[in-house]
């Protein structure tokens, strides 16, 4: 059974068909690539699977379960996470901070054994601490845990939320032009934390405009243009499809 599967979903604002009756699947312990041209409704499907959009038709099934609207908070708590095309960080609080808040979708103490700092709500703060201490250092982090998340670069803020996202215990992260900004060598980095976040059995959707990136480690793309799903399979299948070909303007191969 697919982890993530969506049927015929539509999006529209005003008289704009953002996304139009778009259908495709990710199966469990994938890496899933969507792409497009700019303005091909990539984000708006992100925001339909997450929550921050209802759609008008179609539905949206996670693991079996229909989630067609259901309350982005909520998605998290199943098991769906995931990083922003822009970056979204709280850069006054610690790179500890800002990953504890990912965490807080796992912690049970009340309000009330916050407010007296009772043992059972110290314990599971202390183990807290530990769980994303050990997301800084999956991403290279760790050393920096201390220092706020505005102050370090670009590239480290982009690993800094995918800390966040992994610190909520995801099965399926949703990753939002990961690689945005960052220069070559914190690019190939990227690659290899991509890959070992599928090799903790994580499945992995994301949006990329890097196409060597998404040739290297992506397993299926599914590729959209002007809200309609034109192709979707294997990467090089996708990459010699001819609606894919027209959709880049003729793309010379060295784009991918």
């Amino acid at each position: 059974m697919s982890l993530l599967e969506l049927k015929d979903v539509t999006k529209i604002f005003g008289g704009l068909i953002a996304v139009n009756e778009v259908s495709f699947s990710v199966e469990p312990g994938s890496v899933v690539g969507l792409i497009g041209p700019n303005g091909a409704g990539k984000t708006t499907v992100f925001n339909c699977i997450t929550g921050n959009y209802r759609p008008e038709r179609g539905s949206i099934l996670f693991d079996g379960r229909d989630v067609t609207g259901v309350a982005p908070h909520r998605l998290v708590e199943r098991g769906i996470a995931r990083t922003f095309q822009s970056i979204r960080l709280f850069s006054t609080l610690s790179a500890l901070e800002n990953t504890l808040a990912g965490r807080h979708c796992r912690l049970r103490s009340g309000w009330l054994a916050s407010m007296l700092h009772l043992p059972s709500q110290r314990r599971e703060e202390r183990e807290a601490v530990r769980r994303c201490m050990q997301e800084l250092e999956f991403v290279g982090l760790a050393e920096h845990a201390g220092e706020a998340a505005g102050s370090l670069s670009y590239g480290n803020q982009r690993l800094l939320e995918i800390a966040r996202a992994l610190a909520s215990d995801p099965r399926l992260l949703i990753l939002d032009e990961p690689a945005g900004g960052m220069n070559d060598q914190e690019t190939v980095a990227l690659v290899d934390t991509i890959t070992a976040i599928r090799d903790r059995g994580i499945t992995v959707l994301l949006i990329e405009h890097d196409m060597r990136l998404v040739m290297r480690i992506c397993e299926k793309l599914v590729v959209l243009e002007n809200g309609c799903l034109i192709a979707q399979g294997a990467p090089e299948a996708v990459r010699s499809h001819p609606a894919v070909i027209e959709a880049y303007l003729g793309a010379e191969d060295e784009a991918w």
